[in-house]
């Protein structure tokens, strides 16, 4: 999969984090309710801000294994959990954090989510997790992913798949065939093969529909306003840049329009997160 950097990462975190469904969340609290320790998988962890939006909403003992094929990635999950925790330490090789009530313990897997899916899905778990991972990775790699789930009777709770709905204030009549283009260019392959891209949250629900899961879906669109323009500019960079790449709108207008939303004061990026439960 395309790399990312840490420092886009912590730049997207906060508005992921106002973004996430507040049913869909409901919807897994309520799943758990009752229990008092959980273990979950965590695909494609990033620096690891997933533990960090939902651990809330969880048991009150939890086990987290974070996966991700990049080392450095799993290196700053440490540092930040720590630093995020009130309170941490070292135990049998895990970080056990201590936040509010909850005691965390989080291990790293580093594996290639291609090749090694099997085993990163290898441990016990009570629940699969993924932000912002099903829009880079191909349609027959979920469908993969969907049938060892079922195999497990795993649920599964998805955060912030990119869903190709974009709006910016002020319009700006190049909006619509620069969104047409990337969104061509998020289906290129990210290492994945053919990406899914904005057709992703759909796959993954009709894949989870025909495995006998019971699918909850909600938009979790960023709502960014002035106070995060430095993330509506990198936004709109790495639009510019994916549409060049694709040659379909010129060079001179691509200019134009970046010019243009570096300077917007408003944009909505539609995202959608999923719950899904096996059925009795």
């Amino acid at each position: 999969m395309s790399g990312f950097s840490v420092g886009w990462l912590r730049l997207r975190e906060s508005a992921d984090t106002r973004a996430r469904n507040a049913s869909i969340r409901q919807a897994v609290a309520d799943h758990f309710a009752g229990r008092h320790e959980v273990s979950v998988i965590d695909l494609g962890c990033g620096t690891g801000s997933n533990l960090r939006a939902t651990a809330e909403v969880l048991p009150l003992q939890q086990h987290w294994i974070l996966v991700d094929h990049d080392a450095t990635l799993l290196a700053e999950a440490y540092r930040a959990l720590s630093a995020w925790a009130g309170a941490s330490e070292s135990e049998d090789g895990r970080l056990v954090l201590r936040k509010d009530d909850r005691r965390i313990a989080v291990s790293v897997l580093q594996c290639d989510l291609i090749r090694e899916l099997d085993v990163a899905l290898g441990r016990p778990a009570d629940l699969v997790t993924a932000a912002a991972l099903f829009d880079l990775v191909s349609a027959s790699w979920i469908e993969r992913l969907v049938e060892r789930l079922a195999k497990q009777r795993l649920p599964l709770y998805a955060a912030l798949t990119y869903n190709g709905a974009e709006h910016w204030i002020p319009a700006d009549p190049r909006d619509a065939r620069m969104l047409a283009a990337f969104c061509e260019h998020q289906k290129t392959d990210k290492g994945f093969g053919p990406s899914a891209g904005p057709d992703a949250g759909r796959v993954l629900e009709r894949a989870l529909a025909a495995a006998r899961y019971e699918v909850r879906t909600g938009d979790s669109n960023w709502r960014l306003a002035s106070g995060d323009s430095r993330l509506i500019g990198d936004i709109a960079k790495g639009i510019a840049s994916a549409v060049l790449d694709t040659r379909a709108v010129p060079e001179n207008e691509v200019a134009e329009w970046l010019d243009a939303r570096c300077k917007s004061s408003t944009c909505v990026i539609g995202h959608t997160d999923l719950f899904a439960v096996p059925k009795d």
